[in-house]
């Protein structure tokens, strides 16, 4: 019998002790698990489109599955969807982009975001996030060993970016600027003086930029999404992230891709080579049907979350105590709770356990919504209903 002893002798690396587990991740957890045993709780924590993916799109991969496309495919995909990525990205962003080599397919955009890190980001570079940020960034930037550096934007002037927030944060080793909109967890949109503000500040201290845009279609009140790359003297300094999930009701298909200079896709390819080899062969069949089919979906689905964020964010503002602005994209509304006297974490463990209703608190997004907490409208109506009456009674 050896005598060695592995799980008293391997431990987990410090960097990997020091990381938290992802709190939007753990509520979703915790709330499937009371479910399971029996307890009614509404779910309003996770990012999850209630609606199904639309028929084309299922039956292309329904197609490649019956002709056999079930093998490995080029590393950085199939010519064909990042084809359908080029002229997605020329139609609807105006970003012109050779498909043959700034283009890369990856199992959903947030893998696309972490093989960034691990290309671009090292011991000793700073990565500015305007905060408040979706909860995946700063670790991200930590496992890769490198140190966020927080841009507070504050729900006072709804999150407002200028250019003295960003040179106030501007450190000797920021070479990463991380711009996130329609935004997660605020839904605020960059305008066009904003999205300027961004590009004139990038090309002054050199810095590469980071254009999460995976919610991009997802726009209220007749807004217009701005692609950063697309901006004059952009596009060689940026790599803009996008997928499928959200616009199209495909997160469980894990695909999404990120665009940019030639030279930059390289380097993050040697990463996914060695992580992912390829994306799913038949899933990429269906993520060209999404591309080039038909998109009233993506409008019929937006309308629907339009009326629930209305409902949701007039219900929770009438309750004592709780403010809850419109959100201007996504499918998140965040909610002041400020003068309930309560801290986010606190209110959102009090909402679970007496109103079961599971929320994020907002310390989870940074510091700036220490009393705020996020809940997601993109469930059914009459759930959201139920959800504000069992707040307001909890109240």
């Amino acid at each position: 019998m050896s005598s060695l002893m592995p799980a008293a002798i391997i431990g987990a690396s410090q960097r990997v002790k020091n990381l938290a587990p992802s709190p939007t991740v753990a509520v979703s957890e915790r709330a499937r698990q009371m479910k399971s045993e029996g307890v009614d709780v509404i779910d309003l924590g996770g990012g999850d489109p209630d609606f199904k993916t639309p028929d084309h799109i299922c039956t292309a991969l329904n197609q490649a599955l019956a002709a056999g496309e079930t093998h490995y495919v080029a590393t950085a995909g199939t010519a064909a969807l990042r084809e359908s990525i080029a002229r997605k990205l020329l139609r609807d962003n105006r970003l012109s982009i050779n498909p043959a080599s700034e283009v890369l397919v990856t199992p959903g955009a947030k893998a696309a975001l972490f093989q960034a890190m691990l290309a671009f980001v090292e011991p000793g570079v700073d990565v500015m996030v305007l905060e408040p940020a979706w909860v995946s960034y700063r670790p991200m930037i930590e496992i890769a060993g490198g140190r966020p550096v927080a841009v507070a934007l504050s729900p006072k002037n709804n999150y407002q970016i200028t250019r003295h927030l960003l040179e106030f944060s501007l450190t000797p080793q920021t070479r990463i600027l991380l711009v996130n909109s329609p935004n997660n967890p605020t839904g605020r949109v960059l305008t066009v003086e904003e999205a300027q503000q961004v590009a004139a500040f990038a090309v002054e201290p050199q810095l590469l930029v980071f254009s999460d845009e995976i919610y991009e279609k997802i726009l209220y009140d007749r807004r217009h999404h701005i692609c950063l790359a697309a901006l004059p003297g952009m596009a060689s300094r940026t790599l803009t992230f996008n997928g499928f999930s959200k616009s199209y009701a495909m997160t469980g298909w894990r695909l999404g891709y990120v665009a940019g200079p030639a030279d930059l896709i390289k380097q993050i390819t040697k990463i996914h080579t060695h992580s992912t080899t390829c994306v799913t062969s038949f899933a990429q069949a269906g993520g060209v049907a999404a591309l080039e089919g038909p998109q009233d979906f993506v409008g019929e689905m937006v309308a629907h979350w339009d009326r629930r964020r209305q409902a949701i964010c007039g219900g929770l503002s009438k309750i004592k105590g709780i403010r809850c602005p419109l959100p201007e994209g996504a499918f998140y509304a965040m909610a002041d709770i400020e003068d309930t006297g309560f801290d986010s974490t606190t209110f959102a463990e009090k909402l679970l356990q007496e109103a079961r209703v599971a929320v994020t608190p907002g310390i989870a997004f940074g510091r700036a919504s220490a009393h705020q907490i996020r809940l997601s409208f993109a469930t059914r109506d009459e759930d959201l209903q139920k959800a504000v009456e069992r707040i307001g009674h909890c109240l």
